[in-house]
């Protein structure tokens, strides 16, 4: 069985753990009403007025007059992730971060010390809460794909265990866009024959999916009969880090896209110095609201930590990128592979003639870095993010 612990509203959560008089109002975390600025994350007061994440900040003030708005305090943040990542790591060493707020884990090896899963998953609930003054909703099931439907679909404050002999009557009721990657174009392709539900989805045969989706078809074939064979992949196993966000509706202002695009960044360069790690290959995917996928990488001529390098090399490969699509983009993720742990680093000789200052690069990211671990309360993160 696998466990996945997923934040609720996790920004907008601990602004108000930090100010405990927003409790009950509807607070939101992003950018200024009168710029680009976006929605980060809503608390749940606030979603009650149809308020989303990436939604144009000047529009959730017009749903919600009385919106408390914050500013993204990324360190804050930051700073309470790994104290959740500490509370995982005394249940298991298998931790897959999927982002800052959640994480998959394989306890499988820790059945003897903690009992079973379901009680795993319900103390690592109660240790949030009680030390944290958090609201994790967790879902355990026998793969990855049903642990992270699970622990969603009775959020806030949920806790849902699917057993295997329950797959079945648990997924097919639910509807089409419960399956990862449906979105409206797909979606569009089911309603035209029919097909609202995942039992349908099932009941279709695998080459009439792949004659309409492509190989995507049998992807959701699978996803239908409850089949996921992915592994949780822990950070000493991992071949790349990653962070991808699936925006409530589609975008097209470049700019909106660019302060998504330093915030994930901002995360992935986090968690690469967390564990001692450094780089060499950054990558980029876009998803299409048609579902069209697509992903770039430029491999640097040395190994990285660098939050500055990643998101210029970021920046540059999206940029190339949608120079010549103009579609609306649906979901936006950054990554780094080639990845090499801190005593297999060989010592390289730094550019004489570079403007880059690495050594600069490096003290900004460590008092970054050390304000998160101890200055949870400042504001620091780059200005070009949310």
């Amino acid at each position: 069985m696998t466990l996945h612990v997923d934040m609720d509203a996790f920004f907008a959560s601990v602004e108000i753990r930090e100010q405990p008089a927003l409790r009950g109002r509807p607070v939101v975390v992003g950018g200024s009403p009168r710029g680009r600025g976006v929605v980060a994350a809503a608390s749940y007061e606030a979603r009650r007025f149809g308020i989303k994440s990436a939604m144009p900040m000047s529009q959730a003030v017009r749903l919600c007059p009385d919106l408390v708005r914050l500013p993204v305090r990324m360190s804050l943040y930051a700073e309470a992730s790994a104290q959740l990542h500490g509370i995982f790591s005394r249940f298991t060493p298998d931790i897959e971060p999927l982002s800052l707020d959640e994480a998959f884990l394989d306890v499988s090896s820790s059945l003897r010390l903690f009992g079973p899963e379901i009680e795993i998953g319900q103390q690592i609930k109660k240790a949030i809460k009680d030390e944290q003054q958090l609201i994790a909703s967790v879902g355990i099931a026998p793969n990855k794909f049903l642990a992270k439907l699970a622990s969603d679909i009775e959020k806030p404050d949920g806790f849902v265990v699917i057993e295997e002999s329950k797959v079945q009557p648990f997924l097919d009721p639910l509807p089409i866009s419960r399956l990862w990657g449906v979105g409206k174009a797909t979606h569009a392709i089911f309603d035209r024959f029919g097909i609202k539900t995942i039992q349908q989805v099932r009941e279709q045969s695998p080459e009439f999916l792949v004659d309409k989706l492509g190989k995507f078809g049998l992807q959701l074939w699978e996803l239908s009969q409850g089949i996921d064979h992915r592994k949780v992949v822990n950070m000493r196993q991992a071949k790349s880090i990653s962070n991808e966000t699936t925006f409530a509706d589609d975008i097209r202002d470049k700019n909106i896209l660019h302060a998504w695009l330093m915030q994930l960044t901002e995360q992935v360069a986090f968690r690469l110095r967390h564990h001692e790690l450094k780089g060499k290959t950054i990558q980029i995917k876009v998803r299409y609201s048609d579902f069209t996928t697509y992903t770039r990488a430029a491999t640097l001529d040395k190994l990285t930590q660098s939050t500055r390098l990643i998101w210029q090399t970021a920046k540059m490969l999206l940029d190339d990128f949608i120079a010549n699509n103009t579609k609306p983009v649906r979901l936006i993720g950054v990554g780094i592979s080639g990845l090499t742990g801190k005593g297999q680093i060989e010592p390289v000789q730094n550019d004489l003639f570079s403007s880059n200052n690495p050594e600069e690069d490096d003290r900004l990211d460590q008092l970054t870095d050390q304000i998160n671990q101890r200055f949870g309360k400042r504001s620091i993160h780059r200005g070009t993010g949310l």
